[in-house]
């Protein structure tokens, strides 16, 4: 598989353990087959290289973030550095023409995009390979992934199939909806929209070509920063015609917020922590080097760094952007 890993993020909704360079990704919560401590990109990359032994994975990431990818995953790893966030259209093109120019892949060889900050099994992995058969197939220009939803939810976007086949056409996309929209959807088979796309690589480079005034790709490169901010979604797959997705039923959390994290994190304390008998449903994470103490707690999460503490309902834990934002903006005004 050629896989495209998009590492860019800054993970604001997991504050104060995540930032522009400690981003959520690199957060080890979780535990490999050996018990060890493992962030999310180190999962990743370990369930698809579990996989597929021979899988070239580029990941394409900021450049302040570079560094702790290679202190991760080695020194081996592909790095594609975005000059600066532009948003996920302009990311993988950079990456496209990096595995065309850079890398040497043959134009007609599938690519696969994947976000980097899903919580799965490996089956998800297999899925993917079933992504870049249909596309070695010819079956569409582009193939996605689509998420059989578990309830009807507020935070995603949604696919409507043309059929309720494991592989079919796409009849529609609709952005993220409330909950009595979702219900309808959900009534029309509909799929939660996964990130997740597989196309040809000559496709995007021509594709870009046409949406793009650009060389190669050092001229990208250097003109990066005049790229429009705009999704893949928007710029590609909405005016796509030629298009399927792929049903995908197994585990699947995409983790964005600390109600998500305190789902699957490997142990409900990290760091200098205590909890009395009567916390129930309680995750502590402290990197600080002095102790949390949590006496009857109760579906909470509590988060420590240097640059804040976070102490939080889980249900309301999804709602802290807006204040991360007003804490960010007071802290430069006092520093200026």
């Amino acid at each position: 598989m050629n896989v495209i890993l998009l590492s860019g993020g800054s993970g604001k909704r997991l504050w104060p353990l995540s930032n522009d360079v400690r981003s959520k990704q690199f957060l080890k919560l979780f535990k490999d087959n050996d018990g060890n401590n493992e962030s999310m990109l180190q999962r990743v990359y370990r369930q698809i290289t579990e996989i597929d032994p021979a899988a070239n994975v580029t990941i394409a990431t900021s450049r302040s973030q570079a560094g702790i990818i290679h202190n991760q995953l080695g020194d081996h790893v592909s790095i594609c550095v975005e000059p600066c966030r532009r948003d996920t259209f302009p990311a993988i093109l950079l990456a496209a023409a990096y595995l065309r120019e850079e890398a040497g892949l043959n134009e007609d060889e599938p690519v696969v995009v994947c976000p980097v900050d899903a919580y799965v099994e490996n089956s998800y992995y297999k899925c993917v390979r079933k992504l870049e058969e249909a596309v070695k197939q010819g079956q569409a220009n582009l193939i996605l992934m689509g998420i059989r939803p578990t309830c009807p939810s507020e935070k995603y976007g949604y696919i409507i199939p043309e059929a309720d086949g494991e592989v079919s056409g796409v009849k529609a996309f609709r952005e993220k909806p409330d909950r009595a929209t979702a219900e309808l959807f959900l009534k029309q088979n509909a799929l939660w929209n996964a990130g997740v796309f597989a196309f040809k690589l000559s496709y995007l480079l021509e594709k870009a070509h046409s949406m793009v005034e650009f060389t190669d790709y050092r001229d990208l490169y250097f003109k990066y920063e005049t790229l429009p901010k705009i999704s893949f979604d928007y710029a590609v797959v909405e005016k796509e015609p030629s298009i399927r997705v792929v049903r995908y039923s197994g585990t699947w959390k995409d983790v964005g917020t600390w109600n998500m994290v305190a789902e699957v994190m490997a142990d409900d304390m990290q760091g200098k922590a205590v909890m009395d008998e009567a916390c129930e449903n309680t995750q502590i994470i402290n990197a600080l080097d002095i102790p949390v103490l949590a006496i009857g707690c109760k579906n909470m999460v509590i988060v420590a760094s240097s640059d804040g503490i976070l102490v939080s309902d889980k249900v309301r834990s999804g709602c802290i952007k807006p204040f991360v934002e007003k804490i960010r903006t007071e802290e430069k005004l006092e520093s200026e």
